[in-house]
């Protein structure tokens, strides 16, 4: 799927006039604050249910404001068609947020939907921003997040087991806290997170196999010497040689010491090592970068082969990468034949992107006080 259609109201400083897009490659420019990372910021409302850039669903509202929504359409994209002709509208997203009175409004082709994950279903939308490196220094959370995304994509039934592993996650840490430990209380959760948690890590473990082989893929095609050596490893959040029963029974004082849960999948990670060192001390920023690049690519290559179409939103990425790690970038995500929406103070250079290569089918937009024009 490729988003083609974008109309939002109160988001931002964004003008609601409906806005049509390429399912293949958009390029849009303005200066600071014009509005050209709102727009992306939209587009991931749709995908992800929430912003990118901040937290708070107050600071995305227009101001004076208490209500926001975002409307989207959908075609079959570049995984659905062999030619050139555009596709009709497949599906309709629909999101509002009242916040105000702290409420969210779900539609999904007309008709009302609970979860935020019948949405970003219909929608892959991968960020790569400047904020998106820290996926390689920053802490096991953020890997775990990265992974999860790719896993949400490729296994529906993840959804409903990370929910529920969740609200266990929270029942335990709850009793822990207690002051007085409630040792058969503690056994009931330590069963019901166990089992969740062997299931939730096996859905895991089999992306993370898919993920690891079109990284490896991927690496082989770029031919770096740096990453001679590189090993990726998913770590469960325990050692899975004992049930996580056991573990969790054996470290019974420490997790109270602590008051939270020390054990299971909330603690897992993707492990990234050179020569037995973790790659954030071992690789200088610009190689953690690019790391993080081929990393996404492989995300996108994941779901290309289910064929499953994302949508990558380059957000500001001049400020991050040289025009040598931005064409590679580009020319990666044509072949795998991705959504791609890309931001920038300069005007775009498309002949620079594809130089001496047939470019995509792109269109291209500059934005001025919130209003998309496009060129």
């Amino acid at each position: 799927m490729a988003l083609v259609k974008l109309q939002t109201q109160n988001f931002r400083n964004l003008a609601p006039d409906p806005i049509s897009f390429s399912p293949s490659f958009n390029l849009i420019y303005g200066a600071n604050g014009s509005g050209k990372s709102s727009v992306l910021e939209a587009i991931g409302y749709l995908g992800l249910g929430r912003s990118f850039r901040v937290t708070r669903h107050q600071a995305v509202v227009a101001h004076g404001q208490s209500k926001l929504t975002v409307f989207g359409g959908l075609d079959k994209g570049m995984a659905g068609t062999s030619d050139d002709s555009q596709e009709p509208v497949v599906h309709r997203l629909g999101i509002a947020r009242d916040v105000s009175a702290k409420e969210t409004s779900l539609r999904v082709d007309g008709e009302a939907v609970r979860s935020l994950s019948a949405l970003a279903m219909h929608l892959p939308v991968s960020v790569i921003d400047p904020g998106v490196f820290d996926i390689v220094a920053g802490g096991p959370g953020k890997r775990r997040q990265f992974l999860d995304w790719l896993v949400f994509h490729v296994e529906p039934s993840f959804s409903l087991t990370w929910q529920q592993c969740q609200r266990v996650t929270s029942q335990r840490n709850q009793t822990l806290r207690n002051g007085r430990l409630d040792e058969s209380l503690m056994r009931v959760w330590d069963n019901q997170f166990g089992a969740l948690a062997e299931t939730l890590s096996d859905i895991r473990e089999q992306v993370f196999r898919k993920f690891k082989t079109a990284f490896n893929e991927v690496l082989k095609e770029l031919d770096a010497g740096w990453t001679e050596g590189l090993k990726l490893e998913f770590y469960p959040g325990w050692d899975r040689s004992q049930s996580l029963v056991e573990v969790l029974a054996g470290h019974r004082e420490q997790e109270r010491r602590m008051g939270h849960t020390l054990y299971g999948p909330n603690r897992a990670d993707i492990r990234l090592k050179l020569g037995g060192r973790p790659v954030a001390e071992t690789f200088s920023r610009g190689q953690q970068k690019t790391l993080v690049i081929l990393m996404k690519i492989a995300q996108g290559k994941v779901l290309s082969d289910l064929g499953k179409q994302v949508t990558f939103l380059l957000d500001d990425i001049n400020a991050e990468l040289d025009v040598r790690h931005r064409i590679m970038l580009a020319r990666k995500l044509q072949e795998l034949r991705c959504q791609v929406f890309i931001t920038s103070i300069e005007h775009p250079e498309p002949d620079v992107l594809w130089a001496g290569v047939d470019a995509p089918e792109y269109r291209m937009f500059h934005v001025e006080h919130g209003k998309l024009t496009e060129e």
